[in-house]
């Protein structure tokens, strides 16, 4: 195929070219960051492409180099100042184009000011709204300054919050909007009109993660009685197996000593390299080379019995938690040890 020079070609196509004229080694590194269908994709495309004038080459970088010169404005100082100096430096009607272009092919999120915002000074200005709106509202932020929030929130209102989250589906736009009219967004003229995947299960265990362990204790607790289905499906994803590389030397030797070497093989059979180094090493020299023969000899076994296995040894790292005899390291409060 060769690549024309008008306005027919496909976001994959421009990015296809863009990678041939970058070259392998940077071309490489770009697709580190890529999903893999993505790759797949890309690669077919760069396949197809037999020639590329000069012209349609130069077409392709600039427009990289101005969307991601919008990029860097709107990181510096959101929309406004982005479509500010865009218009300074290519005019008004190349300046809407380029933010056009930018805001439909990333998606950029609503409360783009609120995620520069301290933490504290956000918390002033929504505690005191209705719990639906401050869960709207954390979807967006990272789990950091979600989990300040939170934990911060009247105890009576820290499950009803997180609930709200974890089952939270599509908001309106036009709700979108309305809650950034009230926090005075900058954003609220540029709001995806499509209905906004936001909140979910995943979002909320993320959160929770981050918090103190004491406030999450205090919610699951809560969510246990309101929505035990919720608070299982919460719970079975808030420390998976691989996270045990989190324990230091000390607590995973804790751990294995109250597990069944039987479920032992079987969860390490679904492990990646850096895990089972991670188990061997706090196994006597004599009994990992037990567990490897028996692993090797195991054969093929079914994913239900592994992840069966793997959530058994959760359970202990869980309860030993919860009675104070090993820390995981998180990210919140949970760090600090006197």
């Amino acid at each position: 195929m060769a690549a024309s020079n008008d306005n027919s070609m496909t976001g994959t196509q421009k990015a296809a070219i863009l990678l041939i004229t970058l070259g392998p080694e940077m071309s490489s590194a770009v697709f580190k960051h890529l999903k893999e269908e993505e790759i797949e994709d890309l690669t077919l495309e760069i396949a197809n492409t037999r020639s590329v004038s000069p012209q349609v080459k130069e077409d392709v970088i600039n427009e990289f180099y101005e969307i991601c010169l919008a990029q860097q404005y709107i990181a510096e100082g959101g929309i406004g100042y982005a479509k500010e100096l865009l218009e300074k430096a290519l005019g008004s009607e190349k300046a809407l184009d380029v933010i056009g272009k930018l805001t439909a092919s990333l998606q950029v999120k609503p409360f783009e000011f609120v995620r520069k915002t301290d933490a504290t000074q956000l918390l002033s200005f929504i505690q005191d709204e209705h719990p639906q709106t401050i869960a709207l509202i954390l979807s967006y932020l990272s789990p950091s300054q979600s989990a300040m929030i939170i934990s911060a929130l009247p105890q009576e209102n820290q499950a009803d919050v997180a609930r709200r989250i974890a089952t939270m589906d599509r908001t309106s736009p036009d709700v979108i909007q309305e809650v950034e009219r009230v926090l005075e967004s900058k954003l609220a003229n540029l709001v995806n009109q499509d209905y906004t995947q936001i909140g979910g299960v995943d979002q909320v265990v993320e959160i929770l993660n981050t918090t103190d362990r004491g406030t999450e204790k205090h919610i699951m607790e809560i969510l246990e009685i309101e929505d035990p289905e919720l608070a299982d499906e919460i719970r079975k994803k808030m420390f998976v197996f691989e996270d045990i590389l989190l324990l230091d030397n000390k607590a995973i030797q804790r751990v294995l000593r109250d597990v069944d070497n039987n479920d032992l093989e079987l969860a390490l059979k679904g492990t990646n390299e850096e895990v089972q180094n991670a188990i061997f090493t706090n196994l006597s020299k004599r009994l990992a080379e037990m567990i490897k023969e028996d692993m090797e000899f195991m054969g093929p076994v079914r994913m239900k019995d592994v992840e069966d296995a793997q959530q058994k040894i959760v359970n202990i790292i869980r309860k030993l938690e919860d009675s104070g005899e090993i820390i995981i390291s998180r990210g919140g409060g949970d760090e600090v040890i006197v």
